[in-house]
């Protein structure tokens, strides 16, 4: 019932993870590799080890999260979380680790979110429905970021799903806006792609540093 994804090494998955609440519990009694990024989706355990693109995924995650960070606390929006978060929809059986995440004011004082505690203290879960999330393809995501998570965040209510792929000659900013039945595309103005739930539009631009290596910057009005 597992699906591995690995450079190097192997992952054991007891044969008692078979549910999001086993599946939280292995997290938490520990024993994986310091670097595996673990989902449960549909039903199955994902472990990816693949290392990232340093600037099509580590460094271009850093410009996304750093500008929407500056954005939600200086208009005090809420909080925008980067990786390392556990977010768990148990209704869905949805618990992994997006590459971001925005909790906005009034989520945070609703119902719709709860943060769980660790067991040596402080919040280490949330639990619920986040108000937009945000996913940077990899070889080793695509079909999880681009097929499984868009209706996976659709079914767990998340108002907007954010997929970026740079990996390619043209960027792909993605948008996605949740309607009734499925996510739809938020439509592309000359390069601006508005956010409902930040009251934005944004620009994702490549350039090049003096070494050559692909640099982005996420413009925002």
């Amino acid at each position: 019932m597992a699906t591995v994804v690995a450079d190097t090494g192997v992952v054991s998955i007891p044969e008692w993870v078979k549910g999001v609440d086993t599946f939280r519990h292995w997290l938490d009694v520990g024993g994986l590799p310091e670097k595996a990024r673990t989902w449960f989706l549909n039903g199955e355990v994902w472990v990816d080890m693949s290392k990232e693109q340093i600037f099509t995924h580590v460094d271009l995650k850093g410009e996304i999260t750093t500008v929407l960070r500056g954005l939600v606390k200086a208009a005090k929006l809420g909080r925008l979380l980067p990786d390392g978060a556990l977010l768990t929809h148990p209704d869905t059986g949805l618990s992994g680790n997006p590459d971001a995440i925005f909790l906005s004011a009034a989520t945070l004082a609703s119902d719709r979110i709860r943060l769980v505690a660790g067991k040596d203290g402080g919040f280490v879960e949330l639990e619920g429905t986040p108000d937009m999330v945000l996913e940077v393809v990899s070889d080793s995501s695509e079909k999880k970021d681009n097929q499984i998570l868009v209706e996976a965040y659709w079914a767990a209510g998340i108002p907007e799903y954010w997929v970026v792929d740079a990996r390619g000659k043209e960027i792909e900013f993605t948008v996605f806006r949740r309607a009734a039945k499925k996510y739809t595309r938020t439509r592309e103005q000359d390069g601006w792609v508005k956010s409902a739930v930040f009251g934005k539009e944004f620009r994702l631009i490549r350039a090049a540093d003096p070494q050559g290596n692909p640099e982005f910057t996420l413009a925002v009005r």
